[in-house]
């Protein structure tokens, strides 16, 4: 039988533009393809320390499995590491459609003052954006616009902070430092709320927020115990990210 081919893992070369680089990315994530099996193939602890999750990217690149939102939110940290000039932050967005609510999470992109995402979605409209939005505002309600296309309303964004480029950091990913309830705001005034907190971010002044400092410690530790497979509770963030 015919062992299928394992897609190349993308490298950076010097005569690439950022763009060109980002595209090489997300053409990778398509061809280990999203993954509609309803199993998770990797654990993706939210809590734990980016060093962690980073080693759970070596391994998608190594066992080159279909992957979910939070797992391509991962595995793209991973790839635009050591490219000081590329800021990387999560985006989350909780939708309501049809009596129900789903969870999705994309890696935001800001570059040279433009904003673009990296991601993975059953839908190829709410995953990669290019890098061409002139404001952080912009980006997400090409998002929402997106979504409206599939009668899904958004009910909240989430907006967390730049990731480091250090890999091997015991700080763990913050992913919500900014909560909007959007279907309860006009469009102006999730405008001026995501304009001043992209703001705060370029300035570099944003710190995790307070509550999350426990819990900082005790990944720390969690991370040198044994992994422990809970499939549940990981599986839900993506397995409905769509209708």
């Amino acid at each position: 039988c015919v062992q299928p081919s394992v897609p190349p893992v993308p490298n950076y070369k010097l005569s690439m533009s950022i763009p060109e680089w980002l595209q090489a990315i997300q053409t990778y994530m398509k061809m280990l393809q999203y993954n509609h099996t309803g199993t998770q193939f990797f654990e993706i602890r939210k809590t734990r320390p980016l060093s962690g999750l980073m080693e759970t990217a070596k391994e998608m690149t190594r066992e080159s499995l279909p992957i979910k939102c939070l797992e391509a939110v991962i595995l793209g940290i991973y790839l635009t590491n050591g490219q000081p000039s590329v800021e990387r932050f999560p985006i989350s967005f909780k939708t309501h459609f049809s009596g129900n609510y789903f969870h999705h999470v994309v890696l935001g992109i800001y570059c040279n003052g433009r904003y673009g995402s990296l991601g993975m979605s059953r839908r190829s409209d709410l995953m990669d954006k290019p890098l061409s939005y002139r404001t952080l505002s912009d980006l997400i309600f090409e998002f929402e616009d997106s979504y409206k296309k599939y009668l899904h309303s958004v009910k909240k964004v989430k907006i967390g902070l730049y990731v480091p480029h250090e890999p091997h950091s015991f700080q763990p990913i913050e992913w919500k430092q900014l909560v909007l309830n959007v279907s309860k705001m006009m469009r102006a005034e999730v405008r001026k709320e995501l304009e001043k907190f992209a703001r705060d971010m370029r300035m570099k002044i944003l710190k995790p927020s307070t509550a999350h400092s426990p819990m900082k410690e005790r990944s720390r530790g969690k991370s040198l115990s044994p992994r422990r497979r809970q499939a549940s509770p990981q599986r839900r963030p993506c397995r409905r990210d769509k209708s």
